[in-house]
């Protein structure tokens, strides 16, 4: 499809920077020997560093979202199709993302998960991977995408719903606000139509 290209080349750099960021964003506690050394880079420097690396020209401009938020939503689209799911799977994948971190890697949780990281906002519960996994935007959504696949009947059920049978959101509904936002995103990054998006296989 239009588009697609663009988003291989885009998260093959992506993964390339995450190659030379990864190592110093998850750096040992600090010992006696090397407290004195830099800090590791925060959550913000790992995005802001990743953003920096990549060429945002690769991929195109979607109204009401940043270069950093496509080429997020572009990690979770690719991880999707790497797994072979559907357009519709990879674009409940960017709702999700939408709906937990607003397509951002963020370092931080919140009051119900304090331990939440990335930008599906996983849990430090083993479930999720390493604090690396979760922080990284094409592994973090091949986490989320491998319980999603799991989801029988998902086809024949509300996008929100097959996100909190994932998630486990407290509120089912908390993703449906993004759905539309999360099929106009797939649609321009891949050059497919909102309705090859939204149908089901």
């Amino acid at each position: 499809m239009e588009g697609i290209a663009a988003v291989q080349a885009r998260v093959a750099a992506i993964q390339g920077t995450m190659a030379q960021l990864a190592p110093a964003r998850v750096a040992a506690p600090a010992t006696a020997a090397t407290s004195t050394s830099a800090p590791a880079a925060t959550g913000a420097d790992f995005a802001a560093a990743l953003t920096q690396a990549v060429d945002a020209t690769a991929l195109p401009t979607v109204d009401g979202f940043t270069p950093e938020q496509v080429a997020n939503a572009a990690a979770v689209v690719e991880a999707g199709r790497g797994m072979g799911l559907s357009l519709r799977d990879q674009a409940i994948g960017v709702m999700t993302a939408i709906g937990e971190s607003s397509l951002r890697v963020v370092d931080h949780g919140d009051a119900a998960g304090p331990d939440s990281r990335g930008l599906f906002q996983q849990r430090d519960n083993g479930a999720w991977g390493t604090y690396a996994d979760r922080m990284d935007p094409t592994r973090s959504a091949q986490s989320f995408y491998r319980v999603l696949a799991t989801v029988d009947g998902r086809d024949r059920m509300e996008p929100t719903i097959v996100a909190h049978t994932v998630q486990r959101n407290a509120d089912p509904q908390h993703y449906a606000r993004s759905w539309d936002a999360a099929v106009r995103l797939v649609a321009r990054i891949t050059g497919s139509t909102p309705a090859q998006v939204t149908a089901a296989r």
